[in-house]
């Protein structure tokens, strides 16, 4: 290996560092309490070093929001050829939930952790692009549903589809991620609360 790829190795490690102590500390924080110098000192590493990747904390978050929402979209990638759109939207939910469980901090920080917005102009992703954008593979997904009249006539708008479905999931993971530890409920095998749910969104969407 020359010296210009190993130093880009190492600028790329360094740059991962930095995303994953800021993404831990974000989510155990709040965006807000978390200053540049704090993630240096976390990293032992100095203020320099991290304004030499990112400009300010806003470009920082922006960069993280990209990454783990990329990263998202990366796990729908192999599904994209099922050719029915229900068993499709089926397996987007299992391939959800399983990001979300297997990726609690990146799922916090992306759906559980304000943080302040930024502009689509803003993002190195393609906005709409499914390939990209989880959320455009989700809506395409539904909008396929809806055109091959595979779901109830009067469920005409994917936007709103979409929505309803995902806040479904989110809803199992989310209570997963924060409550699991609460021993004030005897909370039922994880895998069987996703399934059912997944079962009852489809079928309650689906057309007889």
């Amino acid at each position: 290996m020359g010296t210009r790829e190993r130093r880009e190795r190492e600028r790329e490690e360094i740059r991962t560092l930095i995303l994953d102590a800021a993404r831990e500390m974000f989510v155990a924080e709040g965006y807000e309490a978390v200053t540049m110098r704090r993630i240096a000192e976390k990293i032992e590493y100095s203020p320099t070093a991290i304004y030499f990747h990112f400009k300010d904390k806003d470009a920082l978050i922006h960069e993280l929001c990209d990454t783990d929402f990329a990263k998202l979209a990366r796990e729908f990638g192999p599904i994209a050829k099922i050719p029915d759109p229900i068993e499709r939207l089926r397996k987007v939910g299992h391939v959800y939930a399983d990001f979300g469980v297997n990726n609690p901090n990146h799922y916090r920080l992306m759906f559980m952790t304000p943080h302040p917005p930024y502009a689509r102009e803003e993002s190195r992703l393609q906005h709409g692009n499914p390939e990209e954008d989880a959320y455009a593979f989700l809506r395409q997904v539904i909008a396929e549903a809806i055109a091959k009249k595979r779901l109830r006539p009067e469920l005409k708008d994917p936007d709103l589809v979409s929505q309803t479905v995902w806040a479904a999931i989110h809803g199992v993971i989310s209570l997963e991620i924060a409550k699991k530890h609460d021993a004030w409920i005897e909370w039922a095998p994880l895998k069987k609360r996703i399934a059912l749910m997944i079962d009852g969104i489809v079928r309650m969407i689906e057309k007889e």
